[in-house]
């Protein structure tokens, strides 16, 4: 008997203790609350907070959840409650019934804020998208890009930036992406008519990714000449304005920009976004081996990475060693990947530096070779070979890529003596390229520090500095949630 009493009071704490947790209609509830209070404060912050705890939300939503958060913020019946409904699937006539009946304890706003009825519109859009119900999503994108025009709010923009995105995601994913095209400009124009910098910066990424999706590289870079620039608001927009300038840059053959914003990227991208620094490092690769550069074996050892990098591994590894038989063979085996990667033109540029690195490497073992020799090993699969590499090797010379003479007569090529590269300016330029990218990197995160105001006047306590403390840390920790979800 005593030991049945004592096993009843240890178990009376626990069951006091436990308490049932929040459900997801209740945390949508709360995020409504977090949009109302930034609304009436003018706080833009706090708006961007609730955003980024929905993507943390998003795949607990249901239709029932959505529909019930809609009965809770607009009144049965309006017009923009049965618009938004009408999107939603019908789910089982019990699911409904319950969450009805939890949502009608909540009494309806009476007057409805615009940044809480642009909010539903975006968590339908997540939740259709999510779904793959496509059609629909285009549709309730279209319905808030139209309703985002004639609203003028600050407060809105936060919202209407991820809008901008899913409008364009929207009609990517069903091949439709040509057809918002003038939409997406005219949306531009009026984010720059309203000073709306956040805007500006998506509206620009999305056009850009719309032209290079159809390979309109000259429109994309008079597109991007004549956009203002200005300070960057979202490290994901930065980043992913750093990797399409990457990609026009590399086309235009300005390899050298090319891969200086291709790497920027690649270190600024959070690191929860692999498949975004993936395609980075992608790119950086073919833009290093077309600038006579050879990867360090790291880049491809990355974790998560290995498997995506292998073709271009072994690329790099045929471009390194200068075989032409072997960087055909790569060629042909992945060539499904390089087209899915849009990277196989830049590939069908690589041969000649394949055949400037296989020559480079024969004039350094060989202090005179003949030109019959240079075409074998070469492996030049022409009518006349011989004639081929006497070219190839003339404007080799002509270049500046090897240090050598060609004898036409007897046929040879004559390879001059290496000198030591210590009397060169070759170590003097090296040093200065790093130099000015540690200088460059130091003046950017001086740049990116931010300091609270009138600090310079006032003293503080030790209070309000623990307090100071602790809003600086719960930032960091949403600017690292930010960086996991927006990827």
């Amino acid at each position: 008997m005593t030991q049945d009493l004592e096993m009843k009071d240890r178990s009376i704490p626990s069951n006091s203790v436990s308490s049932p947790a929040p459900s997801t209609l209740q945390h949508l509830r709360e995020i409504a609350s977090l949009i109302e209070t930034g609304s009436y404060s003018k706080e833009v912050r706090r708006i961007a907070r609730a955003v980024r705890l929905t993507i943390v939300l998003r795949r607990k939503l249901t239709s029932s959840i959505i529909s019930s958060f809609l009965d809770h913020v607009f009144t049965p019946g309006s017009e923009a409650h049965a618009k938004l409904s009408a999107y939603l699937p019908k789910e089982d006539d019990h699911e409904m019934e319950v969450d009805a009946a939890t949502s009608a304890i909540q009494t309806p706003a009476k007057h409805l804020l615009p940044e809480l009825e642009i909010y539903c519109y975006l968590l339908v859009l997540l939740f259709l998208i999510d779904k793959k119900k496509y059609n629909e999503a285009k549709a309730c994108s279209s319905a808030s890009i139209v309703w985002l025009k004639n609203t003028n709010r600050r407060t809105v923009d936060v919202i209407a930036s991820r809008l901008y995105f899913y409008y364009s995601y929207s009609y990517e994913l069903t091949g439709d992406l040509a057809e918002i095209r003038s939409n997406l400009l005219a949306l531009h124009r009026i984010a720059t008519l309203r000073h709306d910098e956040l805007g500006q910066e998506t509206l620009l990424n999305l056009l850009l990714r719309n032209y290079l999706h159809y390979n309109l590289y000259d429109q994309a870079e008079k597109l991007r000449s004549k956009a203002p620039r200005f300070e960057a608001h979202s490290n994901q927009q930065f980043c992913r304005y750093l990797f399409y300038l990457g990609k026009i840059r590399t086309i235009q053959l300005e390899y050298t920009d090319a891969k200086e914003s291709l790497l920027q990227a690649a270190r600024k991208a959070p690191v929860a976004a692999r498949g975004f620094r993936i395609q980075c490092n992608k790119w950086a690769v073919i833009v290093r081996l077309l600038l006579g550069e050879i990867p360090e074996r790291t880049v491809f050892m990355q974790k998560g990475m290995e498997k995506a990098l292998r073709p271009y591994f072994e690329l790099t590894n045929a471009v390194r060693i200068g075989d032409l038989e072997l960087f055909r063979n790569i060629a042909d085996k992945f060539a499904t990947t390089f087209n899915a990667d849009r990277t196989h033109n830049l590939i069908v540029r690589l041969r000649h530096n394949v055949i400037r690195t296989g020559l480079r490497n024969i004039s350094i073992s060989y202090s005179r070779i003949s030109l019959a020799d240079v075409a074998k090993k070469l492996r030049l699969n022409s009518p006349n070979p011989i004639a081929d590499a006497e070219s190839i090797v003339a404007k080799a010379i002509r270049d500046g890529a090897i240090d050598a003479t060609l004898d036409h007569a007897n046929g040879w090529m004559v390879s001059k003596e290496t000198g030591d590269i210590y009397s060169t300016n070759e170590p003097q330029l090296a040093f200065n390229s790093r130099i000015a990218f540690c200088l460059n990197m130091h003046n950017e995160a001086v740049r990116a520090l931010r300091f609270p105001p009138n600090t310079h006047k006032e003293k503080e306590s030790a209070e309000k500095r623990r307090e100071r403390q602790q809003q600086e840390q719960e930032l960091a920790k949403h600017i690292a949630e930010e960086d996991d979800d927006d990827f």
